[in-house]
């Protein structure tokens, strides 16, 4: 027989089991293929009928004032709400960082909301506004879709944002969570003496190039999360070029201004449970800046101070910061015998001090990264 007449028999063979599903099929001993290595046994593949998901969806509200307000909302809408506010120089999709324990968070019921800042990503620039005008506006985007309490998690530069929305709505605040937060009290950073000119000339490079804003050190936990850094480039990329403006230095100069204002916020009618997550290596937001925080806070804030982090502590120990926006801060995240748990706290920590166990999922434990990610 023929070489082509047998390997068309061959193929018609197996598109016949493929299409019909009938089962094996005989062909010319010579005919038979060898197995190619992973090969997939189609009796065995599942054929999804949902998407998955490619990260939450930026949606667009028209606010009272006449401003557009880009926001997600990611999670069950019965969910658990909490108000996500990200670090300077980031847009509303920014929590989709977080979605390496994208499955602990909905194991947990929460419902994740982002309100963009003024000048980053979909959102218009407008030099007029502060800090008070965009607590206004994440208030109200909660209004619209349903939320009148809410658990504020503030990264970073979203610290002196979440502070001016607990003073505004303090009654609104289920619990406030500030991690590697900056304060709006204290000194003043050194570039508050700079003129705009002169700090958009000195953020130029860092804004046009994502990979410059998002440069975590080397030993970063971050670089063991596959895509970590990837993630953080498209967001840089977004932040600053989504509406073509092309790395226009001019929102993120005004927001950093804004930092600058002196005093604060008056907290002092602030009921809701405050925790401060606080990285030992942080030379951003340095550990003393806790100090700074708890003169300002009501009360007696709870501290989670962590030798392992600096300015990352936020992403290394996310797996606590959700248990505790979940409610359940007397647990401790650890990996006990290869298993991730969530124990009382009282159990967890003698485990880890002994070194029995260590902090947050084993997935910290197992994992080693996808390579180079700077």
């Amino acid at each position: 027989m023929p070489r082509a007449l047998v390997t068309g028999i061959a193929a018609t063979a197996v598109a016949t089991v493929l299409l019909t599903g009938s089962g094996a099929v005989s062909t010319p001993a010579t005919a038979t293929a060898p197995r190619q290595p992973h090969a997939t046994d189609v009796r065995r593949v599942h054929i999804q009928d949902d998407f998955d998901s490619l990260g939450p969806e930026v949606r667009a509200l028209k606010l009272d004032s006449g401003r557009t307000a880009h926001y997600i909302d990611d999670g069950p809408r019965d969910g658990k709400p909490v108000l996500y506010l990200g670090g300077t120089g980031t847009s509303a999709r920014v929590a989709h960082m977080t979605d390496f324990l994208r499955s602990t968070r909905e194991s947990l019921g929460l419902r994740l909301i982002s309100v963009e800042r003024n000048g980053f990503g979909d959102t218009e620039f407008d030099k007029g506004l502060g800090k008070a005008d965009f607590a206004r506006d994440a208030l109200q985007v909660l209004d619209r879709v349903g939320v009148r309490k809410v658990s504020v998690i503030a990264i970073s530069g979203g610290g002196p944002y979440a502070a001016e929305l607990a003073s505004l709505a303090p009654d609104r605040v289920q619990s406030l969570h500030l991690a590697a937060a900056l304060p709006p009290y204290g000194a003043q950073r050194p570039y508050c003496s700079m003129s705009d000119e002169e700090l958009g000339k000195s953020l130029e490079k860092q804004i046009a190039d994502p990979r410059v804003w998002w440069a975590l050190p080397d030993d970063s936990p971050t670089k063991r999360i596959p895509g970590f850094a990837d993630t953080a480039f498209e967001d840089g990329a977004r932040t600053y070029n989504q509406r073509g403006q092309k790395a226009d230095p001019a929102p993120q100069v005004h927001e950093q201004k804004l930092y600058c204002e002196r005093p604060g916020p008056d907290l002092s009618k602030l009921t809701a449970p405050v925790i401060l997550y606080s990285g030992k290596k942080d030379t951003t937001v340095p550990p003393s800046t806790i100090d700074t925080w708890k003169q300002h806070l009501p009360g007696d804030p709870a501290v989670r101070s962590y030798a392992d982090s600096g300015h990352d502590v936020q992403y290394r120990h996310w797996d606590q910061i959700l248990v505790d926006l979940a409610g359940h801060t007397d647990r401790t995240v650890i990996c006990y015998r290869g298993h991730s748990t969530m124990p009382p706290a009282r159990i967890a920590d003698p485990l880890v001090e002994k070194g029995r166990a260590t902090l947050g999922t084993c997935a910290w434990q197992k994992s080693d990264g996808d390579g180079p990610t700077g």
